[in-house]
């Protein structure tokens, strides 16, 4: 098995306000791209989400842990996408930034 991708995605929001966008915008990419992917699992514990995703016949499992100043997220990949982390790991950051930055 692949080591996870971990993603770390700094903010200013708090908590609560993070948490908040963080599930509006998975509600929002679902929709938006559902077509692409599906969401098998999603579980949140307070401020964790456990969830597995289906997309282009891999499964993906993972954990998204907000806290008071950063969001970090890690990712089970398959051996395939594993080789692409390099590459999915600036986009991961750069969507979660958008979502994370104060409008």
């Amino acid at each position: 098995m692949s080591k996870p991708l971990v993603v770390s995605i700094p903010h200013r929001l708090g908590r609560a306000e993070a948490l908040r966008r963080l599930q509006a915008g998975l509600t929002d990419a679902q929709a938006k791209f559902g077509q692409f992917f599906r969401i098998d699992e999603q579980a949140w514990t307070d401020n964790r989400l456990q969830f597995r995703v289906s997309a282009l016949a891999q499964t993906v499992s993972g954990s998204i842990d907000v806290r008071d100043d950063h969001v970090r997220l890690e990712v089970v990949l398959p051996w395939l996408l594993a080789k692409l982390a390099e590459t999915i790991q600036p986009l991961i950051r750069k969507e979660g930034t958008l979502l994370l930055e104060k409008k």
